[in-house]
């Protein structure tokens, strides 16, 4: 077994999925599928930082209020930490442990010299103004000012943050060394060194996986009828391009709920209407309102869990009638739901590639960072497609090869990588 890791991480209460112990499975069963050394594994199975910090800030209102920001850095063996900053109420260290971990084997799936790291803090943007969440920001920053760089951690958008969080850290950290710094966070706006097409990273490198699996098993995207839990960024931007593509998108949602339609949603419209609805999509002409839990067993080709993990579990993973799950999402199935998807002959597309999108532009707009010449979208989205289909075609290969699932293929090719860099650089001392 994966040794417990020697962290302050908070007990997981029986009701609640573990998403480190999650983590850890799956690194254990690539570890022993590649028969990793023990010691290669022990190593892997810890992170190699983790940093809590308080961050004392004064409300609108004159209180002053402590908050915990958490950084987690898992590996840097084959580079600079790189992973997002996530700001929701249930936000702990185990998950911001496992999403590090699960960042460090994404990086080297897809070929990108950075390890995995992330960051978080639990608190409901929606509960603060914008002065106050930029305070918030600001001073997480500086506490971290530290343990991130340009060569040492890069962070990036995650749920509840945005280039706009981005710009607040790159200034934060810029001021304190005395001089503008674009490459210390990516996600960006483009004014102060963001790359374009970063907005719509993640949803396009879902749209990628999802055209790629299809085309192996002959199908096009045109007529595939998709369901899409979660219409933020990554949502969104794979509803739009899929639909774009031919696909039709019968339901989507929100955390306030969802709506479906038999004959599809016309998804121009949608987007128009959420912008001036304050992101719901409730109401939206021609729909029938819908739960985010029955969302995820409408019959559908293709089901993208968008939003939070453990999303399809022991309890509802019976009721799944999409022939392809692509998880949009970090860790949005279980590890026990994963297994029974993939005995019904489910195709699961890992989160490690199939949500890869969004850290490959990440990578694309810290290259441009780093050497002050910046390209048109065009480029950003044809090098993003090349590593996306790239590592699809060697996870499938190595699912061939080895007759394993794609789960298992693409996690023994990232940890693989990273085993066998640990192994060429050596132990220090």
């Amino acid at each position: 077994m994966v040794a417990t890791p020697v962290l302050p991480l908070e007990p997981a209460t029986p009701a609640h999925i573990c998403p480190f112990d999650q983590a850890c499975s799956y690194l254990e069963a690539a570890a022993k599928e590649l028969k990793l050394d023990a010691g290669i594994l022990e190593i892997l199975s810890h992170p190699r930082k983790v940093v809590t910090v308080s961050i004392p800030v004064r409300l609108d209102n004159g209180e002053i209020r402590v908050f915990a920001g958490h950084r987690v850095q898992h590996s840097d063996i084959l580079g600079p930490y790189k992973g997002g900053t996530r700001y929701h109420p249930d936000v702990t260290l185990r998950e911001v442990s496992a999403l590090a971990m699960l960042m460090t084997w994404k990086c080297a799936l897809l070929g990108i010299p950075y390890g995995g790291a992330k960051g978080g803090i639990a608190i409901d943007p929606k509960q603060y103004s914008v002065s106050e969440l930029e305070r918030i920001t600001r001073r997480y920053t500086s506490e971290l000012i530290k343990d991130i760089g340009p060569s040492v951690d890069i962070p990036a958008p995650d749920v509840g943050t945005s280039a706009r969080e981005m710009a607040w850290m790159m200034d934060t950290y810029s001021m304190n060394v005395g001089h503008a710094v674009p490459g210390v966070v990516t996600g960006k706006p483009i004014s102060v060194g963001g790359s374009r097409g970063r907005e719509m990273a993640t949803g396009r490198g879902t749209m990628i996986i999802v055209r790629e699996a299809l085309a192996d098993r002959g199908k096009s995207l045109a007529g595939v009828r998709v369901a899409i839990q979660g219409f933020g960024n990554v949502g969104m931007a794979a509803a739009e391009l899929l639909h774009e593509a031919g696909a039709i998108i019968i339901a989507v949602s929100t955390s306030s709920g969802g709506i479906y339609s038999e004959t599809g949603l016309d998804i121009p419209a949608l987007k128009a209407y959420t912008a001036k609805n304050h992101r719901s999509v409730l109401g939206f002409p021609q729909t029938v309102p819908i739960s985010n839990a029955d969302l995820l067993t409408l019959p559908c080709d293709v089901l993208i869990p968008a939003a939070l993990e453990n999303q399809i579990t022991q309890e509802n993973v019976n009721q799944i009638q999409a022939h392809i799950v692509a998880e949009a999402a970090n860790g949005p199935v279980t590890l026990e739901a994963n297994q029974a998807l993939e005995a019904r002959g489910v195709v699961v597309l890992p989160d490690i590639l199939a949500n890869a999108g969004g850290v490959v532009v990440s990578y694309l707009e810290w290259v441009q960072g780093l050497s002050y010449l910046f390209w048109d979208e065009e480029r950003v989205n044809r090098e993003m497609e090349n590593l996306m289909v790239n590592a699809y075609r060697q996870v499938m290969e190595q699912s061939q090869k080895r007759q394993i699932t794609l789960r298992l293929a693409a996690y023994t090719l990232g940890v693989g990588r990273v085993a066998q860099a640990l192994s060429d650089r050596g132990l220090y001392p």
